[in-house]
């Protein structure tokens, strides 16, 4: 077993945290802010791989999440649930990331929004972050991960036989060669009015729609663009408001709570795999882009794997 310091306190850097911890491994996680801080708390939750590349092993790394989120369901006080939507194709159908999803069917014509030609129903993991984050926190306690508070500046200070990298976009400036960038999303947040059923409409006239209702709330967006401003804009949050409210009427007289804006650590592929820094391995799990909850178990899996065989040499 190795002593490894985890980089990186989001829900990617958590998860590592937790799967190494219950490998066996002495694991320190280092963290700029709790992750009520992080990008990860401004997450819809939604399990559904967006924005995110290689397909191939995107897909793999989902399922597995996919299984580990089913299990948390089963426990209210992790914030998933198994919750039906809508997913809205208006170029036509692109089912890639159906692939090993059991439960899904066709859109029936009226389940969808008007102009569009087809649409995916599935009933999949719905996480609602604060809490699940609170809950992913506790665990990695519960199975002997410390915890610290502290901004790491050189990789090279971290103790333990070997490091992983979850920083999100800090990660290039902690290991250059990465390409990690921000893409900036906006969304509104509002009381739910009993909605159980979530909606993404990614094409939707006026812009990129969804829908994620939670117990209490609902996570409406939204936007992708490349950006770091990380406030919210007053003139989007409007039109973000009005375009969910449009597609889901039960919103309309619903309370506004506020808005907020992630910036998604976005790549040309998910980095995951072994670096050498001055003779120790690095392990990179980043570029998750808006995908981090959908393939936070999937990778960690992949990370204790490769720092398995690194122990045994």
């Amino acid at each position: 077993m190795a002593a490894v310091t985890v980089v990186g306190g989001g829900v990617v850097g958590l998860t590592s945290a937790l799967l190494l911890a219950r490998a066996g491994h002495e694991v320190r996680c280092v963290r700029d802010v709790p992750s009520p801080g992080t990008v990860s708390a401004v997450a819809g939750g939604l399990w559904f791989p967006y924005h995110v590349e290689p397909r191939d092993r995107v897909v793999g790394w989902g399922l597995t999440s996919l299984r580990h989120f089913t299990s948390l369901a089963a426990d209210p006080g992790t914030g998933v649930a198994l919750r039906e939507g809508l997913l809205v194709e208006r170029g036509g159908p692109d089912r890639w990331w159906t692939e090993g999803l059991t439960g899904w069917r066709d859109a029936t014509p009226d389940e969808l929004p008007e102009g569009a030609p087809s649409g995916v129903v599935a009933r999949v993991p719905l996480v609602a972050m604060v809490v699940y984050l609170d809950w992913l926190e506790r665990a990695c306690v519960a199975a002997g991960v410390e915890l610290v508070d502290g901004r790491v500046e050189v990789l090279d200070d971290q103790p333990g036989d070997l490091v992983v990298l979850a920083a999100g976009l800090r990660a290039p400036a902690l290991l250059p060669g990465l390409e990690v960038s921000p893409s900036r999303g906006q969304v509104a947040l509002l009381a739910n009015p009993g909605l159980d059923r979530w909606l993404v409409d990614d094409g939707a006239p006026g812009g990129m729609t969804y829908v994620l209702p939670h117990r209490g709330w609902v996570v409406c967006g939204g936007s992708d663009a490349a950006g770091d401003r990380d406030e919210p804009d007053p003139q989007e949050h409007e039109q973000i408001v009005e375009r969910c409210r449009r597609a889901v009427p039960a919103l309309r007289d619903a309370e506004v709570l506020g808005a907020r804006v992630g910036l998604r650590p976005v790549a040309p592929a998910v980095d995951l795999r072994v670096h050498d820094l001055g003779g120790r391995p690095v392990v990179t799990n980043v570029g998750h882009g808006g995908a981090g909850v959908t393939l936070s178990w999937g990778c960690a899996e992949e990370v204790t794997g490769l720092v398995g065989d690194l122990v045994r040499g």
